[in-house]
């Protein structure tokens, strides 16, 4: 895997001669809606594969190395022939494998809608591990709003990828609701109820497990959360089904705020099979211009949960959209979302060029529109994919977790499945 950042002049066939793949190769697998009309700063995902290369005279491996961008080792792999020897002969055929050698295996999370466009679920499910469809939305009396989860269970089944079933305190139209999450939490009668609705639903709809994403708790109920989690953990791993919870992003214990005070991290690190950081919207809706999720943030979350949670729990939050924001910014507007390939598309449909901030990992261009108001944009591209997959390597994490699949984005996979492979649990 190379991943290519188009410059001023370039085309599909300069850059297809450039690392000897085909120029249709690579707007496949980018899968570029307009190949013919490439951005200056976009990123390209070259998939090389494996090649074959004859011996020149003179050519030695370690010359057949550094032309290709591999090590010896990796030849004396992909060549069992070779035996390690460093004898080689003009006009011997021998393999080059693709220089991106495999980190190793990761579990992949990837939240739905109900809503979620099915040919689009069809291309995401080979790179998931689990499909979180979302959301059951929690009410008072402890039943459950129904949605319809049975097209996704039957295709996330059918591509050996585990369906989660996803708890929320959602309120009707609107957000997270600290007063409902309280009832919830403090009725003992109204838990049985929960739990006995979550089991039926588990039951009857083939589900895997349950994923639990209670936000914005009163600090009082912290404990109370601690107790029902235990309590659902206990019934529900009796069962066979596992249980997961997503956390709120802390870089230490002690920060205040409603959001993340009775998200304990020790106590869910310990008893959840596995827990989900939300490591995104520093860059969000109604705050300033930013980078979603910047790189430098994120690490501060990990230096904090790997010292109170192991890490194969953790799956660190990644996210598959960016924002437009109008400048010069004013606080109470509000940005627009949009996905990472549209992104792309609006900086070739308004001639922008985009640029990186290598403090934050992430791409961002600015551009005027047709009324002369000026708008700056935050996405993800290969780059930024890129170092956030090394960086859940890099901390050793069990997975990663994708807020939504929603808006295909191949350069996602085609640059996770590069670097892992990715675990099955069913």
């Amino acid at each position: 895997m190379i991943i290519h950042v188009v410059k001023s002049g370039e085309t599909l066939y300069i850059i297809s001669k450039l690392y000897g793949v085909p120029s249709n190769k690579i707007a496949s697998d980018n899968e570029l809606a307009n190949p013919d009309e490439l951005v200056v700063g976009q990123t390209l995902v070259i998939l090389q594969g494996t090649r074959k290369h004859k011996i020149l005279p003179g050519q030695s491996l370690y010359m057949i190395a550094r032309m290709y961008g591999v090590t010896i080792s990796d030849l004396y792999a992909a060549n069992p022939n070779l035996k390690s020897s460093i004898l080689i002969y003009p006009s011997e055929i021998i393999i080059i494998p693709p220089s991106t050698q495999k980190l190793g295996s990761l579990e992949v999370n990837g939240y739905a809608l109900p809503t979620t466009d099915m040919d689009v679920l069809a291309k995401t499910l080979p790179s998931l591990t689990y499909l979180s469809i979302f959301s059951y939305q929690v009410l008072p009396n402890g039943t459950l709003k129904g949605i319809n989860d049975v097209p996704l269970i039957v295709a996330a089944r059918k591509a050996k990828v585990a369906p989660m079933m996803v708890i929320t305190n959602l309120e009707e139209g609107g957000g997270f609701d600290s007063d409902l999450a309280h009832i919830i939490l403090t009725d003992k009668n109204i838990q049985n109820t929960l739990l006995d609705n979550i089991v039926s639903i588990l039951e009857n709809k083939n589900y895997y497990g349950l994923a639990i994403d209670l936000e914005y708790i009163f600090p009082k109920d912290k404990q109370s959360y601690n107790d029902f989690l235990r309590k659902t953990v206990i019934k529900l791993k009796a069962l066979g089904y596992i249980v997961t919870t997503a956390l709120a992003p802390k870089p230490n214990g002690d920060i205040k705020g409603l959001l993340y005070e009775a998200h304990d991290y020790p106590f869910h690190g310990a008893i959840a099979s596995h827990v989900i950081l939300m490591t995104y919207e520093w860059g969000y809706t109604a705050g300033p211009p930013m980078a979603v999720a910047p790189i430098n943030e994120v690490k501060k979350i990990l230096d904090y949960a790997v010292t109170v949670i192991p890490s194969k729990n953790i799956f660190m939050g990644i996210p598959n959209y960016g924002y437009v924001w109008t400048l010069p910014y004013v606080k109470g507007t509000k940005a627009t979302v949009l996905g990472n390939v549209e992104a792309v598309d609006l900086a070739r449909k308004v001639f922008a060029s985009i640029q990186y901030d290598y403090t934050a990992q992430a791409p961002f261009f600015n551009y005027y529109d047709s009324n002369g108001n000026r708008h700056v944009v935050w996405f993800e591209d290969a780059r930024s994919m890129n170092v956030k997959l090394r960086t859940a390597n890099a901390y050793n994490l069990g997975g990663v977790s994708y807020w939504t699949i929603g808006k295909y984005f191949p350069q996602a996979f085609l640059v996770q499945n590069s670097l892992f492979d990715v675990k099955k649990v069913i």
